[in-house]
């Protein structure tokens, strides 16, 4: 059952503008912590991979997500 958590749309938040952060700057990311121009399409990948967890913890689906998962490996309740 869905239901809407005012702290998971805060924390969701926040992931969201990290991901931003990182899309604006990935490059600077890769220059300084990756292979540099090499590596720009897997920053900016992991970039927005940050910024749809983001969405999905802002709308709290991460925990329905889990418990479906969670199902999959321990049936039986």
């Amino acid at each position: 059952m869905y239901e809407f958590n005012i702290g998971t749309f805060f924390v969701g938040l926040l992931i969201l503008i990290a991901g931003v952060a990182f899309v604006r700057w990935h490059q600077w990311v890769a220059d300084n912590f990756g292979s540099g121009i090499g590596s720009y399409d897997r920053y900016k990948l992991w970039a927005f991979i940050t910024c749809a967890l983001g969405l999905v913890v802002m709308v709290n689906l991460h925990t329905m997500i889990l418990t479906w998962f969670f199902s999959l490996l321990f049936p039986g309740r």
